[in-house]
């Protein structure tokens, strides 16, 4: 049974039993902040199961994209772990619960084929439970699921949650028996291999906080209603139903891995058997590239760029891993366009997006094989240096710091440090590494943290919500508004009262001012309460629904409970929104130069200024850059009217309103148009027409990470200030010139033309003034036992190339049947330096020009045994230097 017919029966089976087939949420989980990726089918539907929204059906069923990194180091390894995969789930939302879920699962799982099931064998089933989870146990036996078969699990197996804050409970399982084929006897406990997980049915019960691992967490209480979450794995029941080892042979993904085999020669399952534990390395390697090039297809479809940080980082690493993979397998060409291909052919049936954004989608993957292809040349040789300087100092071992500093800075893999140094006899120290690695990870976690809300769960938040409902933002219409203070929030919790001084987040009942969002900064101004008056700082939504001011108490005491006056700074807010809907109007006129594929990847609206993110494989031309301002502007003079709107989604589609990727939206959605111009999904604010914009100045644009290039302008009086400050600038150069404006630029290239001949010119003068007395240098070489040898201060200003090339010179002005050793030293900046040359007659006396250097500097310094270098040292020391260096060479 093909992949997209299971898909088809699951969805048909739910819908049949009163559920609402909702599609999948991107793979971004852009309104989570403790979310890369949605990692599970209920990510979307977390909202309804906190109660914090009204879920606007009571039965769903869904097919969700998801994403799971914390194994990658497993895939391929086991039958279980893929990094992109596919959850049938169906949900209830305080309606049914364990009564009803475990018989609609027994039933789809065990019907026939031919009535529409998946038709699995009944006695090759098994169900886990929950310890003490009775009443499921119960209705297991009351299926027909024979005591044997039904098997207690303690919370890491069988108690279910996000791994976050938020909502959990007991689960119960579902397993297929594979056979005697793929392991030992004796139910899920003993093999997970043989046994195959395919259905997790979540009893959605609790909420829980402080989450330290899978068992280790506090239950704050019971949910506002029960509900239910299951999670069929499609691939998982796909390779049961293809009758095929594992995940990585089913249909959606075997093709990929059968071309990865045809490029490097390989013969999969040649020397594998059923079992994971009894694959063959090539094997695992074909699936590590199989299910990361599907990976990356589905994450780029979903608007991921590769980057150096967060999603992107993560992209970056899975398509690096899969490019690695297949080079160690044989295969040294560009891989991706080989590959790539056959995984859009495998998933467009399913996702038939994927074939219409293929383009864009394989420039960017393209480009970033491209780019890791030169970090593994560039790391290559950098490895190699290192190697031959441990060697030469007698190490045994590459240190950990330069194994990261290969991984950290040039993108080189520790995998492939291990394989090159153990090749030229080296380890590595791995535990220095790590160290580094876990180093790292702690600095970017406490970042992370540090950038979330201010509380380290949302419960405080929850709890005000659910005691008053959502907050009614006002500001679209108005700048100002009576209110009530509905909390006061301390860094501990709620509070009574607030007084002079102190910062504070407050909620009112409604508010005029905009939290940050959608790229749009959020408002300040002032809440006035009673006698007291607080100073608004920032506005955020920390759980949706929930406006939060945060501020400082400028005077008196504000309690919660009390009626205010809250005031926006209503020039900043105009000064914003003319932003915001000069950002619309770049992003349409970027689209309408470079094609649909310039979609927005960020953005930043503030006060008179604009950043606007957006990808594209390569950079925008300057005659394009002044294309797109000027219709821009044409856009302003015609003073079109900005009209906002909702509707529902599918007739926002149907009009062509622009959605950004990896947005997740609701039913109903608000439209923002500029005349015909632009129409985009936006909740921000913005003017009245397009003509209140004033002027669009685009100041520059650059590329921020791999496709993904990024335009600043200004708007309104800041961009026409700058052009004022411009003009006064080229005035007084023209002015300077004595040439109209319009020759200045000429002028000034002509003059930096110049300068850089005369600097050229005078390096060479330099050179030959530095060089001009190593004959002489060579001829004064003094005798310290058998060795010529010079050791002289530079000529003062000479440059460190002009150093070393004096150390060379003088060199070969010394006989080459005489041991040679040349010592420059030079003073820059207070400090002292070293270079140190050494003939092949000196060396075959044993004398290094690193180690002298390094006697010279106290262990410090480096080089090869023919030239090396140190410095750091005050210049006094400069004498002393020279001395050294002649003491080592007469006691060697």
């Amino acid at each position: 049974m093909k992949t997209a017919e299971i898909k088809r029966r699951f969805l048909a089976h739910f819908e049949a039993n009163g559920h609402t087939v909702v599609p999948s949420a991107p793979l971004p989980a852009i309104s989570d902040p403790n979310l890369l990726f949605v990692n599970a089918g209920m990510v979307q539907f977390v909202p309804y199961f906190l109660g914090q929204q009204a879920p606007p059906f009571a039965r769903a069923v869904s097919v969700q994209k998801c994403i799971r990194t914390p194994d990658i180091d497993e895939v391929g390894k086991t039958s279980r772990h893929g990094t992109f995969f596919q959850m049938n789930g169906n949900f209830s939302f305080g309606e049914y619960f364990k009564d009803g879920a475990i018989p609609f699962a027994w039933d789809l799982a065990t019907r026939s084929v031919e009535a529409g099931g998946f038709g699995l064998d009944p006695e090759r089933i098994w169900a886990t439970v929950y310890l003490d989870d009775d009443e499921a146990y119960g209705i297991w036996r009351r299926t027909g699921v024979p005591e044997a078969r039904i098997v207690r699990r303690g919370k890491k197996d069988n108690f279910w949650s996000m791994g976050i804050p938020g909502p959990a409970g007991p689960c119960s399982e579902l397993y297929y028996d594979r056979g005697p084929e793929y392991g030992a006897e004796g139910g899920p406990e003993v093999d997970e291999d043989r046994y195959l997980e395919f259905w997790n049915l979540v009893f959605m019960q609790y909420e829980i906080a402080d989450v330290t691992s899978k068992e280790h967490f506090r239950i704050v209480g019971e949910l506002p209603r029960k509900n239910i979450d299951t999670g069929m794995g499609l691939e998982r029941m796909a390779s049961i139903l293809q009758g095929v080892d594992n995940l990585y042979e089913i249909d959606e993904v075997r093709p990929i891995l059968e071309r990865a085999a045809e490029l490097t020669g390989k013969r999969y399952g040649a020397h594998s058997g059923h079992a994971a534990n009894q694959s063959h390395p090539d094997d695992v390697r074909l699936r590590v590239i199989a299910d990361h090039v599907r990976t990356a297809l589905m994450l780029i479809g979903d608007g991921v760029a590769p980057g150096n940080e967060g999603r992107g980082y993560v992209l970056r690493r899975i398509m690096r891993r899969a490019i690695r993979s297949v080079r160690l397998l044989g295969w040294q060409e560009r891989a991706l366009p080989e590959l790539l291909p056959v995984a859009r052919d495998c998933m467009a049936p399913s996702y038939p997006e994927l074939a219409a954004d293929f383009d864009r989608i394989s420039a960017y993957a393209y480009a970033e094989e491209d780019a890791f292809l030169a970090t593994l040349r560039a790391g290559t040789t950098i490895l190699d240096t290192a190697i031959t300087q441990t060697r030469s100092a007698g190490g045994q071992a590459l240190s950990g710091e330069k194994a990261f500093q290969l991984h950290d800075t040039y993108g080189f893999p520790i995998d492939l440090t291990l394989e090159i140094a153990a090749e030229q006899g080296l380890d590595v120290d791995q535990d220095g590494f790590r160290r580094l690695m876990a180093d790292q990870r702690s600095r970017a976690k406490a970042d992370a943290q540090a950038r979330k809300t201010g509380h380290t769960d949302l419960s405080a938040y929850r709890s005000v919500l659910d005691a008053g409902g959502p907050v009614t933002f006002t500001g679209y219409t108005e700048v100002a508004r009576e209110s009530t203070v509905r909390a006061v929030l301390g860094t501990d919790g709620p509070r009574s009262a607030a007084v002079e001084g102190d910062l504070v987040e407050l909620v009112l009942d409604t508010t005029p001012f905009y939290a940050e969002g959608g790229g749009q900064q959020p408002d300040l101004g002032m809440i006035t309460v009673g006698g007291g008056q607080v100073e608004v700082l920032d506005v955020q939504q920390p759980v949706p629904g929930l406006i939060v001011h945060r501020a400082r108490v400028l005077r008196g005491e504000v309690r919660a409970g009390e009626t205010g006056y809250a005031e926006i700074d209503a020039s900043r807010r105009r000064a914003i929104s003319r932003s915001h809907t000069a950002t619309h109007l770049v992003h349409q006129t970027m689209r309408n130069f470079l094609g649909e594929s310039a979609t927005q990847a960020g953005s930043l609206n503030a006060p008179g200024r604009l950043r606007f993110d957006f990808n594209t494989a390569t950079g925008v031309a300057p005659s394009v850059l002044r294309d797109v301002e000027q219709q821009v502007n044409e856009v302003l003079l015609a003073d079109l009217e900005v009209h906002a709107f909702i509707t529902s989604l599918d007739e926002a589609r149907r009009i062509g309103a622009m959605a950004l990727f990896g947005e997740k939206y609701g039913d109903q959605v608000r439209v923002v148009e500029v005349g015909d111009y632009a129409r985009e999904l936006c909740g921000g604010t913005h003017v009245a027409r397009s003509g209140q914009l004033g002027l669009v100045k685009i100041l520059s644009e650059s590329s921020i990470g791999s496709g993904v290039r990024r335009v600043e302008a200004l708007v309104g009086m800041d961009a026409f200030n700058f052009l004022a400050r411009e003009h006064l600038l080229v005035s007084r150069l023209a002015e300077l010139y004595r040439v109209p404006s319009e020759q200045v630029a000429d002028r000034v290239e002509q003059t930096v033309t110049q300068l850089r001949d005369a600097e050229k010119e005078l390096e060479k003068l330099r050179a030959q003034l530095v060089l001009g007395g190593a004959a002489a240098f060579a001829a004064q070489a003094k005798d310290v036992r058998g060795v010529a040898y010079v050791g002289i201060e530079a000529p003062e200003g000479a440059a460190g190339n002009d150093v070393r090339t004096l150390a060379q010179e003088i060199r070969g002005r010394i006989d080459s049947s005489r041991p040679g050793v040349v010592a420059v030293a030079a003073r820059a900046n207070g400090k002292a330096s070293l270079v140190v040359a050494v003939n092949t007659a000196a060396r075959s006396r044993g004398l290094a020009a690193n180690d002298l250097v390094k006697a010279a500097f106290s262990g410090r310094g480096g080089g090869s045994p023919d030239l090396a270098q140190g410095g750091g040292l005050p210049e006094s020391e400069l004498p002393k230097l020279l001395l050294t260096v002649e003491k080592a060479i007469a006691e060697a």
